[in-house]
């Protein structure tokens, strides 16, 4: 009787865990990351503003290139007297163009960082949003997966729940 006892409160138990494992199976979805990167509409807002500095930055660069190139050349015709008391302007010439140039290369390097995760934040966001609404526990990266189906797919909808918010 004992033994009856132990094993119905066994199977009882059993059938009352795997229900409740049931019930809270996590609803599963993934997002194309980098399409929905692409596809966002501030992305392109963010590359055009980017490229538009980074042109900006080398037009003023070959500027001081040009300049830098030609007091070398005037240089290169100066006798060697005349090459001593050049030779510190050039230096700081090649100088301060070489600051330059690692500077603007270093705040191009920052806004593109802190573009990137403004963007990643939004993408953020709107997958959380989504999700909330249709009930999805976890969503993954679709770099992740080895196999998923197109049903899971929840890209589309995140890219048009981004692309209205603007």
């Amino acid at each position: 009787m004992k033994k009856l006892m132990v094993m119905l409160c066994g199977a009882f138990l059993s059938v009352f865990i795997l229900t409740g494992l049931a019930q809270a199976a996590d609803k599963l979805a993934y997002i194309d990351l980098s399409r929905t990167f692409s596809e966002y509409s501030k992305t392109k807002e963010y590359d055009k503003k980017l490229t538009d500095k980074e042109n900006s930055y080398v037009a003023e660069r070959d500027k001081k290139l040009g300049e830098f190139n030609t007091l070398k050349d005037k240089f290169a015709l100066l006798s060697d007297k005349d090459k001593e008391t050049k030779k510190t302007e050039l230096e700081s010439k090649a100088k301060s163009l070489k600051d330059f140039v690692t500077q603007r290369e270093a705040d191009l390097r920052k806004d593109q960082e802190d573009k990137m995760k403004d963007i990643l934040k939004d993408i953020q966001d709107a997958v959380k949003e989504y999700s909330e609404k249709s009930g999805i526990t976890m969503v993954f990266n679709d770099r992740v997966l080895v196999y998923q189906t197109k049903t899971m797919d929840i890209t589309s909808n995140v890219i048009e729940i981004l692309n209205k918010k603007k």
